[in-house]
C-alpha cells in the first residue's frame, strides 16, 4: 500500500509535531527514510537528495546558518524529497527560522518540526516509518490472503502457472522468473507498458544478482521488485511488477516468499534455459544439439555476429556498456556467467542489408573495446564474423584452445580477435609437432645468433618482437613499450634489416617472421 507524509504524521514518534510548511503536498509518497547531518549544501543534497525519501535532521552541522539551511531546503525539494523533519527544536515553531519555513512553503516541501518536549529520537522515527513502509495497515488482509487463495486452489487449477496467472490478474501484479543467467523462463504479463528485455537490461545495470533482498527498480515508469529465489536447489531470479503502485516493499517481499513456497507445493519445475543451453552446446562442440536449440529459439544461424569469452566484465560497468550497446545497435547479447568468466553470443535482430550488417560487425569491435575500459584486468577473446552454427562452434573451440597462450604471445593486448587466436593456434600445432616445420620458422631468426654476440642479439630480437607483435610495426609505439628513444628504435630496425638481409616490413617477409617471433614467445611458456 502507499505510505504518504500524512500517514507518517500519525505515528507515535511524530506526536507532538508541527507541520510548519508544505501542507499542500502532505500526500507525497514515502518510500524510504534517511538522516541528514551535513555541514555543507553539496554533501547534504548528494547524500539525502533521493526522490520520495523522508529526511530527518537537526541541522546540527549548519546551526545558525539559515541561508545554508534554505539552500538545502531548495535542493531537497528539487530532487523530489517527500518531506524534511527537523528534530528537537527548543521553542516549538519559533525555533525554526522563519526564513527556512518560508522557503519550504515556496518550494512546496512539507517541513515538519519536532519540538523539544517530544522525546522521540531518530531511531524511533526510522523504526516506525520502516514498519509502516514494510507492513502497512492492510498487509495481511488483501494481497497475501488473496494470492494464497488462488495459488493453493488445487481443485480449480491444473498447473502452477495457471494459478499464478489468476493471482496476478486478481491482484494487479506481474511476475517474471529468470534463470541465473538472466534469461526469462516463465512470464505472467497482465500489461504491456515496457518489454521484459528492457527490464532485464536495467536489472543487470543495477547489479541485482548481488543483492540479497528485493531491489526496487523503476523501468520506464513500471515499478519492479527484484530478488533471488531457490528452486530445486538451483538459483533463479524473480521480478514482480506492481501495476498500480498499490503495495509496499514489505508486501512485495512477502508475496515473493509465498510464490516461492507455492512452487514447492505444486512441485513446479522451471523450463530449461534454452539460451544458456545453446551457448553450452556450442562450447562443448555439440553442433547437432545446437542446431536443435537454435530452431527451438526460432533464431536464424545467419544472425550470429560474434561469439566471445571474457574475464572481468560482470560488473555494473560491463552491464551498463552491454545494455547501451543492445539498445543503440538493436542487437542482443546472450551470455552465461560462472564467477568472473563469461561466455556469450551476439545476435542481430531481424534482416539487415549487407552494408548495415558489416556496420553491426564493426560495432561489435567497438563494444569489446568499451568493455575493456572498465578495468585493466579485463580480457576478451572473440571471433566476430562467424558462419552460422558451424562457425560459432569452431570459434568457441579456437578460443578454448588458445586463450591460455595468446596472452603470452601478445602481453600488451586485452582484446584478442580471431586473427591473433588463429596465429597462436598454428603456433601451438607447430610446437606440438616439432620437427622440420617448426625448425623452418625458427631458422629465420638464426642470423642474430650467428652474426653477433649474445647480448646484442638479445637486444635486437626484443626490439623486433615488440615492433612486430606488440606495436603493429609502429616505431613510435615500440619506443613507448620499450622505454627508449625513437631514434634508437630506428637504428636497431636498420641493423635488423642488415642482419636478416631483408626489409622486415615487406609483404613476403612479415608472415614468416611473425610466426617465428610468436613461436619464440610461446617457447618460453611451454618450456
Amino acid at each position: 500500500m502507499k505510505i504518504t507524509v500524512n500517514d507518517c504524521l500519525s505515528l507515535e514518534s511524530f506526536s507532538p509535531s508541527i507541520l510548519a510548511a508544505g501542507k499542500r503536498n502532505i500526500g507525497n509518497r514515502v518510500r524510504s527514510v534517511s538522516v541528514m547531518d551535513a555541514a555543507n549544501v553539496e554533501t547534504a543534497i548528494k547524500n539525502n537528495g533521493v526522490r520520495e525519501q523522508i529526511v530527518l535532521t537537526s541541522f546540527y552541522g549548519m546551526t545558525g546558518k539559515e541561508k545554508l539551511q534554505c539552500e538545502v531546503v531548495k535542493g531537497l525539494a528539487k530532487e523530489g524529497v517527500s518531506a524534511l523533519v527537523i528534530f528537537h527544536v527548543e521553542k516549538g515553531l519559533t525555533g525554526a527560522d522563519s526564513e527556512v519555513i518560508e522557503t519550504a512553503e515556496q518550494v512546496g516541501l512539507p517541513l515538519i518540526v519536532i519540538p523539544k518536549n517530544n522525546k522521540a529520537e531518530y531511531s524511533d522515527a526510522i523504526e516506525q516509518i520502516m514498519d509502516k513502509l514494510l507492513y502497512g495497515d492492510n498487509f495481511k488482509n488483501s494481497l497475501i490472503n488473496n494470492t494464497i487463495y488462488h495459488l493453493l486452489n488445487f481443485e480449480k487449477h491444473k498447473t502452477f502457472q495457471a494459478a499464478l496467472r489468476e493471482a496476478a490478474v486478481s491482484n494487479d501484479f506481474q511476475v517474471v522468473l529468470l534463470s541465473k543467467d538472466f534469461n526469462p523462463i516463465l512470464s505472467i504479463e497482465t500489461r504491456q507498458k515496457t518489454t521484459i528485455a528492457d527490464a532485464i537490461r536495467m536489472g543487470k545495470e543495477r547489479d541485482v544478482e548481488k543483492a540479497g533482498i528485493y531491489t526496487f527498480i523503476d523501468v520506464n515508469g513500471v515499478l519492479t521488485y527484484w530478488g533471488p529465489i531457490t528452486i530445486n536447489k538451483e538459483k533463479y531470479f524473480l521480478f514482480i511488477v506492481d501495476n498500480e503502485d498499490n503495495y509496499s516493499a514489505g508486501e512485495i517481499t512477502k508475496l515473493a516468499e509465498i510464490i516461492e513456497l507455492a512452487m514447492g507445493m505444486w512441485k513446479y519445475t522451471p523450463e530449461r534455459d534454452v539460451r544458456a543451453e545453446l551457448i553450452k552446446a556450442l562450447i562443448r562442440g555439440n553442433k547437432s544439439l545446437a542446431y536443435s536449440l537454435k530452431d527451438e529459439m526460432e533464431i536464424k544461424a545467419d544472425n550470429i555476429l560474434s561469439v566471445f569469452y571474457a574475464k572481468g566484465i560482470e560488473n555494473n560497468q560491463g552491464n551498463g556498456v552491454i545494455s547501451e550497446f543492445e539498445k543503440k545497435e538493436n542487437i542482443e547479447v546472450l551470455r552465461i556467467t560462472e564467477g568472473e568468466e563469461t561466455y556469450g553470443m551476439i545476435l542481430k535482430n531481424g534482416e539487415k542489408p549487407e552494408d548495415e550488417e558489416t556496420t553491426q560487425k564493426s560495432s561489435c569491435l567497438v563494444l569489446f573495446d568499451k568493455l575493456k575500459e572498465g578495468s585493466k584486468t579485463v580480457r576478451i577473446f572473440h571471433a566476430t564474423g562467424v558462419d552460422g552454427i558451424e562457425g560459432a562452434g569452431d570459434a568457441f573451440r579456437l578460443i578454448s584452445e588458445t586463450w591460455t597462450f595468446v596472452e603470452s604471445v601478445f602481453p600488451y593486448k586485452r582484446v584478442f580477435t580471431k586473427y591473433e587466436l588463429a596465429l597462436v593456434s598454428n603456433c601451438i600445432n607447430l610446437q606440438v609437432q616439432g620437427g622440420y616445420l617448426k625448425k623452418n620458422y625458427m631458422d629465420l631468426l638464426e642470423p642474430f645468433r650467428k652474426e653477433m654476440g649474445e647480448n646484442k642479439a638479445k637486444q635486437l630480437l626484443e626490439t623486433l618482437e615488440t615492433f612486430v607483435l606488440d606495436a603493429g610495426m609502429n616505431s613510435g609505439k615500440t619506443s613507448e613499450f620499450m622505454g627508449i628513444h625513437t631514434n634508437t628504435v630506428q637504428y636497431r630496425l636498420k641493423r635488423i634489416n642488415e642482419v636478416l638481409g631483408a626489409e622486415i616490413t615487406g609483404n613476403r617477409v612479415i608472415p614468416g617472421l611473425t610466426m617465428a617471433l610468436a613461436l619464440k614467445r610461446l617457447d618460453r611458456v611451454v618450456k
